[in-house]
């Protein structure tokens, strides 16, 4: 039996018909998206007027997150922003070192356990005037439990005393780029790079895989989805051992798991022949609801965090350049790999000497294997310039734009990391469109919140946390933005001929939204309020996900 759907509005993205007020759903599909009287002529049909006073829009698609969020919850938050869990709930952010330093004290003192690890998540030290975080600092919350606290970028741990201890490095001679010493010899606490605090993450609460997400986790990362309006969503850095993929693969099949995960294979631990060999047999197992199969690289650090490789001039404080996590050999290696055996790869580049190395193994890698419509991405790319889009599309490469750093480090980046002329370029969207290169944009959730809207509102206003806008010839159409949230990005994970637009043939994937995003006004897209999803049919009400 099909089931009509009608709307105050459906905006579908289709161009043929962009508007419409009637969508026809079977069986999780679209049969047709149009007026009453077109749709009733496919027979027998049930008409349910349950989103008559609301705004129908395609699924949105987040094509950059990470379902660890949904764990994240479980451990202390320590972010500088107010920020919403899973269930509903605004937790104020720690202004002040002092008052993350606060809150790991009121946490330690709830345990019961006196040896139990404490883990916190999303703490950032250049909103405290870059003032470091020290074991010293956090030996003052515990000298005998360890303590780890995730940084907002995930590429920077800071630990105490302790954790060092127990991972073996509370010692002099460490020889290591990212373990900075103190003044004594010693490692000072702060971890960078994925290598080093995998091994110390362990002793502090990050004792499975640091990128993954449980059971609960990945539930509760569902619900932040529906309350978000997505649909389909990535998790853009998982090692996928196969207890972890099984426990995908059965949590994505239960029956009010509201949306489709695209998890992408890390790279770190393995052989470029073992990582594709790997996503090789991955893909075998894809449900519609886990598309298996991709590959994740990461070529450098965090801008914030220092971590990032910059060309010329540098960072604008005089820091000195970030760490590589890939050597070219590898990441050519990787490249002509997967290309040979049709597997796509999306590449994490912060800085632009990262992204100038993608784009050379990639034009190397595709001289030796000619691949038409592989659609290889690049991720965050903050600090591309025009020449590098223009080598990025005619290599038929895509980008992801991390357009939320407008607003959470736009400030910073302006006035520390970058400077002033290369902040107001960040994140180029008109740029990259300009030199005809496909483009989403993104939340990096959990490093930003979860919420295509305000991205779309980040990429339109590119408004800063002080409320600056921060370039102005950058700043995109409210069209252009809507379509990288939902067909831009599905495009870049290869299933734009499935979600991304609301037209026969695709998946009944629907944002349910109380008000009109190409009505409301750019500069209010943030506050586009989401009712909630449907998703292969199936009705989500974020209101609901609470009781």
């Amino acid at each position: 039996m099909i089931t009509i759907y009608s709307a105050k509005k459906i905006i579908t993205m289709n161009p043929a018909r962009p508007v419409v007020s009637h969508v026809a759903v079977r069986g999780g599909r679209i049969v047709g998206a149009g007026s009453l009287e077109e749709l009733k002529r496919w027979g027998d049909h049930n008409l349910d007027d349950r989103f008559a006073d609301k705004v129908l829009m395609p699924g949105l698609v987040e094509g950059h997150a990470h379902t660890m969020e949904g764990t994240l919850w479980r451990h202390v938050y320590c972010g500088f922003f107010d920020r919403m869990d899973p269930d509903g709930k605004m937790w104020g952010g720690a202004k002040t070192k002092d008052a993350v330093l606060d809150r790991l004290k009121q946490a330690d003192a709830a345990m019961a356990d006196v040896d139990a690890p404490l883990p916190g998540w999303q703490l950032d030290p250049i909103y405290f005037d870059n003032e470091r975080v020290s074991r010293a600092d956090l030996d003052k919350v515990s000298t005998t439990r360890p303590i780890g606290v995730l940084h907002a970028s995930g590429h920077i741990m800071n630990v105490n005393s302790k954790a060092l201890e127990l991972a073996g490095l509370l010692k002099h001679g460490i020889n290591h780029p990212g373990v900075p010493l103190g003044s004594d010899g010693f490692p000072t606490g702060e971890l960078k790079g994925p290598d080093i605090m995998t091994p110390v993450g362990i002793h502090v609460g990050f004792d499975r895989d640091m990128l993954a997400c449980d059971e609960r986790g990945l539930r509760d990362f569902g619900k932040l989805c529906v309350r978000a309006g997505v649909t389909t969503v990535t998790d853009l850095a998982a090692r996928l051992k196969d207890e972890a993929a099984d426990m995908m693969i059965k949590v994505t099949a239960e029956p009010n798991y509201p949306a489709r995960v695209v998890p992408l294979r890390f790279f770190q631990g393995l052989t470029p022949q073992e990582l594709i060999d790997h996503a090789a047999s991955l893909k075998k197992k894809s449900t519609d609801r886990l598309r298996l199969g991709m590959i994740k690289i990461v070529a450098d650090g965090s801008i914030q965090g220092f971590s990032a490789r910059m060309r010329f001039p540098g960072y604008f404080n005089g820091a000195p350049n970030g760490l590589w996590y890939v050597p070219p050999e590898q990441l050519l290696e990787t490249y002509e790999l997967a290309l040979k055996r049709g597997l796509h790869v999306h590449t994490h580049t912060n800085g632009d000497e990262a992204t100038q190395l993608a784009i050379e193994m990639m034009e190397k890698a595709l001289i030796k294997h000619p691949t038409p419509d592989h659609r290889y991405t690049l991720q965050h790319c903050q600090l591309a310039d025009a020449a590098q889009f223009r080598r990025m599309a005619k290599l038929g490469m895509c980008v992801n734009l991390f357009a939320n750093h407008h607003f959470y480090w736009g400030d910073e980046h302006y006035n520390l990391t970058v400077g002033p002329e290369r902040a107001e370029r960040m994140n180029a969207c008109r740029t990259a469109l300009a030199n005809g290169l496909p483009m989403a944009i993104h939340s990096d959730a959990p490093i930003t919140p979860l919420g295509p809207m305000f991205t779309a509102w980040c990429a339109v206003n590119r408004i800063t946390a002080s409320g600056r806008v921060q370039g102005e010839y950058e700043k995109i159409s409210v069209d252009d933005a809507l379509y990288a949230i939902t067909l831009g990005a599905a495009y870049t994970l290869k299933l734009d001929g499935e979600v991304g637009s609301i037209e026969a043939g695709k998946h009944a994937d629907f944002a349910v939204l109380e008000d009109d995003p190409t009505e409301i006004g750019g500069d209010k897209l943030k506050d586009v309020r989401v009712w909630g999803t449907v998703q292969a049919g199936r009705i989500f009400e974020a209101a609901a996900l609470s009781a």
